[in-house]
């Protein structure tokens, strides 16, 4: 089992074309990839901290067009770390990817004008067991970019840490 989340370097082959870049390869990461999405949002927005209770997802984050600021938070119970956080800047000009294991929240904030990020799991979305970290827990203490992001109602009403110990 993998503990904690890395980045994954992207190959990217350039000619007179322009470029072809390899996202995930299974030689070197061990994952079935079985539901692919994209997220678009505007600058500012935050997605997340998002975490399925049941049926746990691995993700791979890309950044397709413009940058953010991805984070993971480890709600693993039994983990020195558990709270802790993982934040790292990946634009559409990045030659990786970020890996995140299962057991951990997931969001990340929109820091260009726009950008589309794409998301590849190891589960299928269950909205039954999602669940939000509230991205401004003070227990967290991430160091977000911008204090006023635009939200959706759902990450407007996110759990605090303390839900996710029990």
């Amino acid at each position: 089992m993998i503990k904690k989340p890395f980045l994954i370097k992207n190959e990217k082959y350039y000619d007179k074309r322009g470029f072809f870049q390899e996202i995930v390869l299974s030689k070197k990461i061990k994952i079935q990839i079985v539901f692919t999405a994209l997220a678009e949002s505007k600058k500012n927005v935050i997605r997340g901290l998002h975490f399925q209770r049941k049926n746990k997802q691995t993700k791979i984050i890309y950044v397709v067009d413009g940058k953010i600021l991805d984070v993971a938070v480890n709600l693993r119970k039994k983990s020195k770390n558990f709270g802790k956080y993982i934040g790292v800047i990946i634009s559409d000009k990045s030659d990786f990817s970020f890996y995140i294991p299962a057991g951990f929240a997931h969001g990340f904030m929109c820091l260009s004008k726009t950008c589309t990020v794409n998301y590849k799991c190891s589960n299928y979305r269950d909205a039954n067991s999602e669940k939000t970290l509230n991205w401004d827990d003070k227990k967290v203490n991430i160091k977000w970019p911008n204090r006023k992001p635009i939200l959706s109602v759902k990450d407007k009403n996110a759990l605090d840490l303390e839900f996710f110990k029990s």
